[in-house]
């Protein structure tokens, strides 16, 4: 996938394209049944499949006190975006300059000079420009005017219920139902980061675990325990996981992630890791002493080598 992250990067003989516009955080089930039929309209008429997207939720901007938390960082968008097959995206920087330009000007700049868009696939509440002056009737018209053509795009709603949204995902993983969450994304939920010094209070207690940056990508489930994966260099490794603050001890940092690899001692200090949450085993409950926690760590380790096998 070609990724442009300005428009000056975008050649000028690029396209002419098919394309469609979003957030897409998460690149869930729904967002991935857009792309399908993007690739499927670009075939049919020899277009360039080309996502547009930004480098952070216009909320952030517009409106910071309402933004939700980001299910995916940037790099993991655009990972998980190559991952459907889409030919190319562009990658807007969402500052005041973008959030001003009008419906026509965001149009003409971007979908006709740029991308020579021959094909627009949107949502029916599609709106875009500034103050979101723009709806689908304002894209049709310009659509006419400019030589391109506005199809729309029906929502996903898994046995005809609720629309699939980043902000349903976001419910089910602050619930820690990573598996329900899997099942709308269409992928595993991950977070990614660079593995840190800890207490080592995990090897101590025979269980020595990579604990993950505070600075990490993607949205951390609720405090409990995981069964789930450690990616380290394009490895996978089954893992059982931490998330929160171990209430056991004093003095833990709150939303702390560490994954124990099942039958390893590795040296993951300073690597870049992924750690994917497939079921959560159970929540976080504080321990009377270290014999409890121990056996518990232990049996949560072999119903993380149950569900993993």
């Amino acid at each position: 996938m070609k990724v442009f992250r300005t428009l000056e990067a975008v050649p000028a003989d690029f396209g002419p394209s098919a394309v469609t516009i979003g957030k897409f955080d998460g690149v869930h089930s729904g967002h991935r049944a857009v792309i399908a039929t993007l690739d499927r309209a670009a075939a049919e008429q020899g277009l360039t499949a080309t996502v547009i997207t930004f480098d952070r939720n216009p909320l952030e901007l517009l409106a910071p006190e309402k933004c939700p938390a980001s299910l995916t960082g940037i790099e993991q968008k655009l990972d998980l975006l190559a991952g459907t097959g889409v030919e190319a995206t562009l990658l807007l920087t969402f500052d005041r300059q973008t959030a001003d330009l009008s419906p026509e000007d965001f149009v003409e700049s971007i979908l006709v000079d740029r991308l020579h868009a021959r094909v627009v696939l949107v949502g029916t509440d599609f709106r875009f420009g500034a103050h979101g002056a723009g709806d689908v009737a304002a894209l049709e018209a310009l659509g006419r005017r400019f030589g391109f053509v506005v199809r729309l795009i029906d929502d996903v709603r898994p046995e005809g219920g609720r629309r699939v949204s980043s902000t349903w995902i976001r419910e089910l993983l602050a619930e820690g139902d990573v598996a329900h969450a899997a099942r709308l994304l269409g992928h595993v939920p991950t977070v990614r980061g660079v593995v840190v010094h800890g207490a080592k209070r995990g090897r101590e207690l025979g269980f020595p675990t990579a604990n993950l940056s505070p600075e990490s990508e993607g949205l951390i489930p609720a405090d409990g325990i995981y069964a789930g994966w450690l990616t380290d260099d394009g490895v996978r490794y089954p893992a059982a996981i931490s998330v929160g603050n171990n209430p056991t001890f004093e003095g833990v940092p709150q939303k702390q992630v560490e994954a124990y690899v099942l039958d390893e001692d590795l040296d993951l200090y300073d690597h870049r890791v992924e750690i994917a949450f497939v079921e959560r085993i159970r929540g976080m409950v504080a321990f009377s002493g270290i014999e409890p926690l121990i056996a518990q760590i232990a049996a949560d380790v072999e119903q993380a080598r149950v569900i993993l096998s």
